[in-house]
């Protein structure tokens, strides 16, 4: 049974690292090529406006730095990221009511 359980672990220790030998050099995702934070920025502004989300603000950080709000985007080779916040919606004024003749 032994036997049996070391031919297994050896046939899939092979096969994987056969398939990571033949795996042709892949081109870095999209997410990990150092894009510029404002053209990632505008990017995500057009985004959300396209949505008609309202009142946000979208700022550059450095990637360790804590900040309030969610991160929507990393950029400059992931040394930065970009933070988006809601903003505090406006007070609504009640509608007036017609003066009464």
């Amino acid at each position: 049974m032994k036997a049996l359980a070391a031919i297994g672990v050896l046939v899939f220790v092979s096969v994987s690292a056969h398939a990571q030998a033949q795996a042709p050099a892949a081109a870095p995702a999209p997410a990990q090529t150092a894009k510029p934070c404002e053209e990632l920025k505008d990017e995500i502004t057009k985004k959300l406006d396209a949505k008609g989300v309202k009142g946000y603000t979208l700022e550059i950080v450095a990637k360790d730095k804590d900040s309030e709000g969610k991160t929507v985007g990393t950029c400059d080779g992931g040394t930065k990221k970009i933070i988006y916040t809601k903003s505090a919606a406006p007070a609504e004024t009640p509608a007036k009511e017609p003066p009464k003749p």
